[in-house]
């Protein structure tokens, strides 16, 4: 297995069929460990068996200093094992905490991940594909809920790629939810990149605070309204105009509403739709992106409607298994409802009980109200 060390200010590119990592050699520290004192041990098959496991294993272990074994990357996709966008998201997490890792290479299915310190510093990671940009920020972000100083990230990437919350959902849902819990976060998009070229590029700073505040979202009030933007790279401009203009009709008994535009060239083609519905004390979000052959309404249309599908509950799917960690992380006990446990979030509960003593209630069904209540004794 190759045996890799990460360090500050330092680049890191990831192509798909080579590596490429620049470092330097710093003096051995003392290795974190879990709470018994030994490697944490996970299993990346069980679950939804796909790449979460890892991004919040990442995350979890720079923020607490605790070193964990994962096998069985990606078990259960068509070709498991890490992926470059996987890869890029271990280099992430490796160079904020300057981790010692063993098996961090495209296609290994076993990753050995021991910090030597708390996240700190200014980053670069470049995916090297049209992998996504925003899953390796996931991990990024949370590893950095502890950091020591402000922490900078620029990925590169795809940033309104298939399969991933695209870059305004961060902008418009998880950045301001997370604003709330106490942690100064903004995310700059600087270039969108769409599949296949990639080309995009996402900046990021995080303030992290003393403590993480909890969020409650039991009362989830009144609608207040719904805000979005329509985007499009190398297209027509009539293309966000009627992704626009036909959310807003699909959107008319909404108090108000507010889709911007976002149109212009880019190093990729593409168009896309997120919305976000800001409730008095609730947020949900949904995108859709466009594909070859769909028009530029029925884009609209289904983000629409995935939005809709959300409106009963105080959190998306989406933001709900997102935003779990940084509440196992938090002060007190968090709460909220969703429309339903995905296996996403179910995956993520077993995860982040593994690295911190927390404990999740559900209840009723249609939205679910969950707890998370982190035992701080």
């Amino acid at each position: 297995m190759d045996r890799v060390h990460c360090y500050s200010k330092v680049d890191i590119i990831i192509y798909p069929e080579r590596r490429i990592c620049g470092f330097i050699i710093f003096s051995l520290g003392i290795r974190a460990r879990g709470r018994d004192g030994d490697m944490i041990e996970l299993d990346g098959s069980e679950g939804e068996g796909g790449g979460q496991i890892l991004r919040t294993a990442l995350g979890l272990a720079a923020s607490t200093g605790q070193g964990f074994r994962i096998v069985g990357i990606r078990a259960n996709r068509s070709r498991p094992g890490l992926a470059a966008q996987h890869l890029a998201a271990v280099q992430c997490a490796g160079k904020l905490c300057e981790a010692d890792m063993d098996g961090a290479h495209l296609g290994s299915q076993t990753l050995s991940f021991e910090p030597r310190k708390a996240p700190s510093g200014d980053h670069v990671v470049h995916v090297g594909t049209a992998g996504s940009s925003t899953l390796v920020l996931q991990a990024g972000l949370l590893a950095s809920a502890r950091a020591e100083g402000q922490v900078r990230l620029e990925v590169h990437g795809g940033t309104d790629v298939p399969l991933s919350p695209p870059a305004s959902y961060y902008r418009l849902v998880l950045i301001p939810l997370m604003c709330r819990m106490g942690l100064n976060m903004k995310v700059n998009l600087v270039q969108r990149g769409f599949y296949p070229e990639g080309g995009g590029m996402i900046v990021a700073t995080v303030s992290a605070p003393p403590s993480v505040d909890p969020l409650d979202l039991r009362v989830r009030g009144s609608l207040l309204g719904v805000e979005g933007v329509a985007f499009s790279r190398n297209l027509p401009e009539h293309v966000a105009r009627r992704m626009a203009s036909e959310c807003r009709r699909r959107l008319v008994d909404v108090p108000t509403i507010r889709i911007d535009l976002d149109q212009g060239n880019g190093p990729s083609t593409g168009a896309g739709v997120v919305l976000a519905a800001r409730y008095e004390n609730g947020l949900v979000g949904a995108s859709c992106l466009g594909e070859r052959g769909v028009s530029a309404e029925k884009v609209a249309e289904l983000a629409v409607q995935g939005m809709r599908a959300e409106l009963i509950a105080s959190l998306d799917v989406h933001a709900a298994d997102q935003l779990l960690p940084f509440m196992a992380l938090a002060s007190g006990p968090s709460h909220f409802t969703v429309r339903t446990v995905s296996d996403h979030l179910r995956t993520q509960m077993s995860t982040v009980s593994s690295f911190l003593p927390v404990r999740f209630e559900e209840s009723g069904t249609g939205p679910v109200s969950m707890s998370v209540l982190p035992n701080r004794t």
